[in-house]
């Protein structure tokens, strides 16, 4: 009778342990805060997020710390982009994969949509999350991954995915209808770096960055000097400085046009490789691009809404 008791006990308990592992939430680390949204927007209560990269993060120089390191060993999935955006962390990543389940989000998108790379041959330009179209591919694989890490939470996982797809084409609609509105002779997009070619191609704006599509390229004096000469002779008046980079190169951008008589101004800040503030609207990746091209459209001449889409950017335009 005891030794009954006793085995009922271990089949209790097992059973209790079972259930628990079962409702805890999926432990999930991301690189970039757009990879963390999308897992937080799908996971919704069954995962816990931690995002290792936050506001004004160069994702292209970042390096794992050793906090990053305890958190990604301890994680049940780490979700990170590729398409060599963290290339600093490649090896990590390919040591991690051994022990841990490590998805790149990114690297099975289809490459005849991807821009080559201006710096590394056989290489893509990582800034796909530019593109609500792209970014949707993106957040697929996101849903995949969550599903195999946990695939008793499919249904309310795909459920989810639904739900933030038809956001992000709200978000779509919306961009090509204000971007719309610029006037042709002013849709050219000045940047710090070549972060918005997904966004040019897909709204139909020209993009000038004066470093490359990695910030670890270099901006030249040449450089410099052949966009100030461009701005001058196109009559082009505004630059964008990037949230995540230093705005020194489009400071001298300004001067140079300054000192051959054109006046040129900052458009506003735009997040390119990073999203706002934990919390925010601008957190997340609809508010991130709503800013985005509420800023872009309402400078080069467009009419916008005050405070965007849906009415939530923290910065009235």
């Amino acid at each position: 009778m005891i030794r009954r008791s006793f085995l009922a006990a271990i089949a209790f308990a097992t059973t209790l342990v079972s259930a628990s592992w079962a409702d805890a939430p999926l432990k999930v680390v991301a690189t970039t805060g757009m990879i963390a949204d999308a897992a937080r927007q799908i996971g919704g209560e069954m995962v816990e997020v931690r995002g290792l990269m936050g506001p004004g993060v160069d994702p292209h120089a970042y390096r794992q710390t050793r906090s990053d390191i305890v958190a990604m060993t301890r994680a049940d999935l780490v979700l990170w982009h590729g398409l060599y955006l963290e290339a600093q962390m490649e090896d990590f990543f390919g040591d991690l994969g051994r022990k841990r389940t490590v998805v790149a989000v990114a690297d099975g998108l289809d490459k005849a949509k991807l821009r080559a790379h201006d710096d590394y041959a056989d290489k893509f330009d990582p800034h796909v999350w530019m593109s609500p179209a792209l970014w949707k591919d993106v957040v697929v694989e996101v849903q995949n991954a969550l599903i195999a890490a946990r695939p008793d939470a499919a249904e309310d996982f795909t459920r989810n995915t639904q739900a933030f797809l038809a956001e992000i084409d709200r978000l779509d609609a919306y961009a090509k209808k204000v971007l719309a509105g610029v006037p042709d002779n002013n849709r050219v997009l000045v940047t710090a770096h070549d972060a918005f070619g997904y966004f040019g191609a897909e709204f139909g704006y020209e993009v000038l960055g004066i470093q490359g599509i990695s910030t670890q390229s270099e901006a030249g004096l040449n450089r410099i000097g052949a966009l100030v000469d461009t701005m001058v002779d196109r009559q082009l008046t505004a630059v964008f400085v990037e949230s995540s980079v230093s705005d020194r190169s489009m400071r001298a951008l300004i001067e140079g046009a300054a000192a051959k008589g054109h006046e040129v101004g900052v458009g506003g800040e735009l997040y390119s490789d990073a999203m706002g503030e934990p919390g925010t609207y601008e957190g997340t990746y609809v508010g991130m691009l709503d800013h985005n091209i509420t800023v872009i459209a309402g400078s080069l001449g467009a009419d916008v809404p005050a405070r965007g889409l849906n009415g939530k950017l923290s910065a009235g335009f």
